[in-house]
């Protein structure tokens, strides 16, 4: 006996939002795979740091020497350890769920996990950090976001350049600013309201690291971003960059005063933020 065909209206949209959910798994793969590459050969460094290291202190009998034997051996380990965390965590197949987030720990982590890349481009990274509170994120997702939006930055900038990161509070509408800026070729105007669109590309393909887009990326990060109840925003200048903000939502309630410090500002390059566009 045959079965009549589905009349179900919410069937394809069913659908539909199950192939985005693949296709989100599918982009997070890639981007790990992507990390697994970059990250062994970090990883390389780091034991020949410690075999070195262990040969130096084998050789030599006197205490200062061995002292930093030790001493390098015991960084080049909790360095390591910090890589691993960072892409267990990636790779963990953890719940939608949101909770309280240091983003300044998140950013530090997700660049140690690009550091080998970003050296080997030579793209100076500039961190500018104020103080903030806590972001209400799923950690795990942020993180995805950032580290597309930092490739995609480096990928702007071929030939190498500046990369700066801020971070701020804004007061007035409540919500955590994360800018990501490059100083690269930027993207056309009669392009840019259409680089959040599922599948759309402004890429030709792979570039010299083989990495190249798939028009999924922004899409995935617009999403993601307003799942959290936040927005993603994006100002670019032909000849002189582009930058994306997200805005996030902080952990505590709207008017709570929150314990912030001094600001931090990491220097790599110049000392003052340039003017983004916009």
């Amino acid at each position: 006996m045959e079965h009549p065909e589905s009349t179900d209206p919410a069937a394809p949209e069913q659908q539909v939002e199950l192939l985005k959910q693949r296709l989100a798994e599918a982009q997070k793969l890639t981007a790990l795979g992507e990390l697994v590459s970059t990250t062994t050969h970090e990883f390389n460094n780091v034991l020949m740091t410690i075999i070195n290291y262990a040969k130096l202190g084998l050789r030599h009998r006197d205490a200062a020497t061995r002292d930093k034997a030790f001493e390098k051996i015991l960084a080049a380990g909790n360095r390591a350890a910090k890589i691993t965390n960072t892409v267990l965590g990636l790779a963990r197949n953890r719940a939608a769920g949101q909770e309280p987030t240091d983003l300044t720990r998140l950013i530090e982590d997700t660049l140690l996990l690009l550091e080998r890349e970003m050296n080997k481009y030579r793209i100076r990274v500039e961190k500018q950090f104020r103080p903030i509170p806590e972001a209400l994120v799923n950690g795990n997702q942020v993180q995805q976001v950032l580290l597309n939006l930092l490739i995609n930055a480096r990928q702007a900038m071929p030939g190498g350049g500046r990369l700066l990161i801020k971070l701020s509070h804004d007061p007035e509408g409540d919500m955590i600013d994360l800018v990501v800026r490059d100083f690269g070729a930027g993207i056309p105007a009669d392009k840019l309201p259409r680089i959040f669109d599922a599948f759309y590309t402004t890429k030709a393909g792979p570039d010299t690291s083989g990495k190249g887009g798939t028009g999924l990326g922004l899409s995935t990060c617009r999403d993601i971003i307003e799942s959290h109840r936040g927005r993603i925003r994006v100002d670019s200048t032909v000849g002189k960059g582009t930058a994306f903000t997200l805005k996030l939502p902080p952990a505590r309630p709207s008017g709570t005063p929150a314990a912030l410090g001094a600001p931090v500002a990491h220097q790599l390059g110049m000392a003052d933020s340039p003017t983004v566009p916009g």
